[in-house]
């Protein structure tokens, strides 16, 4: 079979995926190339990469979307691969296609199966073929109100109504009426046209309690596929996930066994090849079905790869490169526990809306078992054209108790000004007694919201007393400042220089 060695990658992506990538592609020595639209001049992943295209104008379909613009930098660039991160064009066929035509290495899977498991219809079919267990529901897709009913009242109600292409909770509505049912069946597909160019839609038995797990994948073009084992991912507000952890505390071994056997049964039926995920829904009683495939990079990799122990980014380039996997299922184990909090610039207080802005100030945590995947920095300002989602703070510790405290730790020490952040709502997250105990599933957020939106003392007080110290500090330099300048004085270095300049005669 084809090798072919890359040594520059165009990173079709922005933020702090583009970032991170780089990270990886640096490491290996291979040279990178950013692209970028009129918001992003100013970017970090602008000025980190080795060189820089601009690709069109700020609306992401005029330029992070637009497959012969990103192209044409390709080409321009001499890249001889592309990465698409998450997001954007990470699962479009044509996108991958279209790389395929023009002779640069697609970093991802192959259109063929991005097209088999983005259609969530086709994709029941095939694990339904491949004996994966699915949730109750159609394998055809609804479009006759009177057959969806008649459907929905078969399978039993509640039942959720899911877009055929959909993907982060649009086109989804839960019924448990008879009497929404119509309305609910309009409601998705109009959503579903709106945001994928799809109306089709599907019905699916609604699992009471249900837990959201992932399990991650690597596949080569060999047949040779593994699972890095799950992520818990049922913190979740409007269906997109906020917190993720691994190991999921309400794993069993012998489940997380027969679901990591699914895993790679569902994606070599998918004839699958890269990284991957595998998504299961789990009630309870550890009953577990196959939700989709995300044909991509996900969001919250960062976790997997800290207790495993393996760059996703890495292996993703030397797969597409033509390399067999490193590395055989009995080689993977878990070790410690990890957590991810995505930070978002949004108003918490306000219905969680966008508060893009300029960034006045930020520090971000450090020590042992943090890691931040960000892309903002002091003076930058948050566009307003694409996710608020602005960093990703992942810790590590041996238990999950240790890294619920070393996450509390490290988003206390996170400090940004000049927007607002989620910072404050994921720190009451850390403090939940549901979320602490383990025992939480999708309805997290949803139940505890009143717990999560409450202010303490110290959230009142503290920042504002911190405010007023800066301020006394910095008026009372000014005044020192006043004082020189009156008095004509001219000095020269910092304080510890003129200290030492006065204590001279104590210098042995």
């Amino acid at each position: 079979m084809d090798h072919r060695k890359i040594n520059k990658v165009l990173i079709a992506n922005r933020g702090e995926i583009a970032v991170r990538i780089i990270r990886s592609c640096r490491e290996m020595g291979i040279r990178t190339v950013a692209v970028f639209s009129d918001a992003d001049r100013t970017a970090m992943h602008v000025r980190y990469a080795g060189e820089a295209w601009h690709i069109g104008a700020s609306p992401s379909s005029e330029s992070y979307l637009n497959i012969d613009k990103i192209i044409e930098a390709a080409k321009k660039s001499r890249a001889d691969a592309i990465h698409p991160g998450y997001g954007f064009l990470s699962e479009n066929a044509a996108f991958s296609r279209r790389c395929r035509e023009e002779g640069i290495i697609f970093i991802g899977p192959s259109p063929e199966a991005i097209e088999g498991m983005g259609d969530k219809i086709t994709a029941r079919r095939t694990m339904i073929a491949a004996g994966v267990p699915v949730v109750p529901g159609t394998t055809e897709k609804v479009t006759d109100e009177t057959e969806a009913t008649r459907v929905i009242m078969e399978i039993g109600l509640p039942v959720m109504i899911k877009a055929s292409a959909g993907g982060g909770g649009k086109g989804m509505r839960l019924v448990k009426e008879e009497s929404k049912i119509v309305s609910s069946l309009r409601g998705a597909q109009s959503e579903a046209k709106t945001a994928f160019g799809d109306d089709s839609v599907y019905i699916e038995k609604y699992i009471e309690s249900p837990h959201h797990i992932e399990f991650q994948i690597l596949a080569d073009r060999y047949g040779n596929t593994v699972h890095l084992f799950e992520r818990e991912c049922s913190v979740q507000r409007r269906h997109q996930k906020v917190v993720e952890e691994t190991p999921s505390p309400s794993m069993v071994p012998d489940v997380r066994a027969r679901m990591g056997e699914y895993a790679v049964a569902a994606a070599k039926a998918a004839k699958y090849e890269g990284a991957g995920t595998i998504e299961f829904i789990m009630d309870d009683d550890l009953n577990f079905y196959f939700l989709e495939m995300n044909t991509r990079l996900q969001v919250e990799h960062p976790i997997t790869e800290r207790v495993v122990g393996v760059d996703l980014v890495k292996e993703q380039i030397r797969i597409a490169e033509g390399n067999p996997l490193p590395f055989s299922q009995q080689d993977l184990r878990q070790t410690g526990h990890a957590i991810e909090c995505r930070i978002y610039a949004e108003d918490t207080d306000n219905n969680f809306m966008p508060n893009p802005g300029t960034i006045t100030h930020i520090t971000e945590p450090l020590g042992l078992g943090v890691r931040c995947d960000g892309y903002v920095y002091t003076g930058y300002t948050i566009p307003i054209y694409y996710d608020p989602m602005i960093s990703k703070l992942i810790v590590w510790a041996q238990t999950r108790e240790e890294a619920i405290e070393r996450m509390r730790r490290a988003l206390y020490e996170y400090k940004i000004t000049g927007v607002k952040t989620s910072i404050k709502f994921l720190e009451r997250i850390m403090d939940a007694p549901d979320f602490r105990s383990g025992k939480y599933n999708t309805h997290f957020i949803e139940n505890n919201m009143k717990f999560l939106l409450a202010e303490t003392e110290c959230d009142l007080y503290c920042e504002d007393l911190a405010l007023i110290a800066a301020f006394v500090d910095y008026t009372g330099k000014l005044e020192k400042v006043k004082l020189t300048m009156d008095n004509s004085t001219v000095r020269h270095g910092s304080d510890w220089k003129q200290f030492g300049r006065r204590h001279a005669a104590y210098r042995l």
